[in-house]
């Protein structure tokens, strides 16, 4: 399939118009097909008269994120912001990382053009809008954002516990129809916008990131004064999975990397499959659960990420315990919808943010 080549147009209003007919009578492209959708390319493919369709030489393609629909289209006149292709056998793919992001809703529009001995053009009509949205990261994409927090994890530090800080009335028996038990709910949109876990997969959020000095949970949280935490054993053991979620940054030096631990064959096993890197649970550089000569179990978390856990099941509050912390609420550090810094050369990969 041929693929376009894509091309922004001058921003000045001058030279960008100079090029530009009157509408012309080319063929209006028709029945826009957008298909083949990944995190950062589609194919799409429309229908046309045969009428003066000898004399197309290129397509422009209108391709805006969907919040700017309200916004001017052009910078002037008929003046395509966005695309130049030559008229090529349909479908044509459409890839580019520099313009599309993933799970990110697009319009498209396109127009028939024919370039004029003085390099002017002479157009069609617009066709009609075409909404889409492009898809999550792909396994491919995954282990590429996967190999770099491998890269920046560090050595492996000892824990003993899962924890999870809230506010009081998080933990009173009667928070929620299953009394006494914590609840997955659906993971909010922080991190890589790509990521396939955002608004989609059902967990609890844990952590087991540990003070370097004690090698005890650090008493301070974003998240609550009151903390429930729970023996490691309980929920990574020899029965769970561990998956990679996500690697990001929030515009700060820290860098948090997501793993979800689910029961093998629950809900959320079933949905990680397939979709999310699946990491070894004794040799990984993130989460580990090794046992040693002694018959014991030892538990290690990477020292230089700071690691978000999600469990996948519910948990019986009785299997743990809450506590009031000593330290204070540092909301700054609140990863709740957090966007991730598209700037960062050490968490970002090539398709998008």
């Amino acid at each position: 399939m041929t693929e376009l080549r894509s091309l922004q147009l001058a921003e000045g209003t001058e030279s960008a118009d100079s090029g530009i007919g009157d509408v012309d009578d080319l063929p209006l492209p028709q029945q826009i097909t957008v298909s083949s959708i990944t995190c950062d390319s589609f194919k799409i493919s429309w229908s046309m008269d045969s009428r003066g369709r000898d004399r197309i030489s290129h397509y422009f393609i209108d391709l805006n994120k969907k919040e700017n629909v309200s916004c001017n289209k052009f910078k002037h006149k008929d003046v395509p912001t966005k695309l130049v292709a030559k008229a090529v056998p349909l479908p044509m793919t459409v890839r580019g990382h520099w313009f599309l992001s993933p799970r990110t809703e697009y319009t498209v529009a396109v127009q028939t053009a024919a370039k004029q001995p003085d390099g002017e053009y002479a157009v069609s009509q617009w066709s009609e809008i075409i909404e889409f949205c492009t898809a999550d990261y792909s396994s491919v994409h995954l282990n590429q954002l996967l190999q770099k927090a491998e890269a920046i994890s560090g050595r492996m530090l000892p824990f003993t516990v899962f924890y999870r800080n809230q506010q009081t009335d998080y933990f009173l028996p009667d928070r929620d129809a299953q009394c006494c038990h914590l609840l997955p709910t659906v993971k909010d949109n922080s991190g890589s916008n790509g990521s396939p876990i955002s608004g989609k997969l059902e967990g609890i959020f844990f952590s087991c990131n540990t003070e370097f000095n004690t090698g005890k949970p650090p008493q301070d949280s974003p998240y609550g004064p009151h903390r429930f935490q729970i023996q490691a054993d309980v929920l990574f053991n020899h029965n769970t999975n561990v998956y990679f979620g996500d690697f990001y940054c929030m515009y700060t030096s820290y860098h948090y990397v997501i793993v979800v631990l689910a029961p093998v064959g629950s809900t959320g096993d079933s949905f990680c499959k397939g979709r999310l890197p699946v990491l070894d649970r004794s040799n990984n550089r993130f989460l580990t659960r090794t046992e040693e000569v002694d018959g014991s179990l030892s538990f290690r978390h990477a020292q230089d990420v700071i690691l978000e856990v999600i469990y996948t099941e519910p948990v019986d509050l009785s299997l743990g315990m809450v506590a009031r912390i000593s330290g204070h609420q540092l909301m700054s550090l609140s990863t709740a919808n957090a966007k991730k810094d598209p700037s960062c050369k050490i968490c970002n990969i090539s398709v998008g943010r």
